[in-house]
């Protein structure tokens, strides 16, 4: 009898601690589920596009002769050229690439979009001189236009919009980097574990 009551006993506390395990286990992969969910929400919530923007300044002179007779007469056109150009430098972080393992808890950031940059001028002739036979036509505002970007983008290049733009997208991947660490995820990126937002700045490159 009293063998009975043993048996009995151990079959129940089998059971027992058979569905606590199960309990646990259900436990655990609803924890990773949350936590999965809870990254991806943070890497849409960080997923906008992060904007700096400037404004550029210049005066150029814009001048074409057009010859005839053997170089004897010549018809000259100039004009003076005021730009105001509006410039933003974007990361469109909707198109950020990432893989999660839920295994290893771990995010890996795969790719960055590149940055957009665009450039909006405002351009003002003045003084402008021609003549009928030189006249301003679609083809010189094409070529203005086209040297107006051109020294822009040297300007840019010069300036620390680009930095500034940079220091931006670090502020927002570190709030995703944030979330990982209070979730005890590790978080990678271009083979790099990242634990501080330095990190990202080292790993980063315009």
């Amino acid at each position: 009898m009293l063998r009975r009551i043993l048996i009995a006993i151990v079959v129940i506390g089998g059971i027992f601690l058979l569905f606590k395990y199960c309990d646990f286990k259900k436990n655990d992969d609803e924890d990773i589920t949350y936590n999965t969910n809870l990254i991806q929400q943070q890497i849409l919530n960080v997923g906008k596009l992060v904007v700096t923007e400037g404004h550029f300044s210049e005066v150029i002179t814009y001048k074409n002769q057009q010859k005839y007779l053997m170089d004897m007469l010549s018809f000259e056109k100039k004009a003076l050229v005021v730009v105001n150009a509006d410039v933003t430098v974007a990361y469109d972080l909707r198109k950020i690439k990432y893989d999660i393992n839920e295994a290893d808890k771990t995010i890996t950031i795969v790719s960055i979009p590149k940055e957009e940059i665009k450039i909006s001028p405002d351009i003002q002739f003045y003084d402008v001189e021609q003549s009928k036979l030189n006249p301003f036509t679609g083809d010189d505002y094409n070529k203005i236009n086209k040297s107006v970007k051109a020294n822009l983008a040297k300007k840019i290049e010069k300036s620390s919009l680009k930095t500034n733009a940079q220091n931006r997208l670090i502020s927002e991947l570190s709030k995703l980097l944030i979330t990982t660490s209070q979730l005890g995820w590790t978080l990678k990126y271009d083979g790099q574990v990242i634990e501080t937002e330095k990190d990202f700045g080292k790993q980063i490159k315009l």
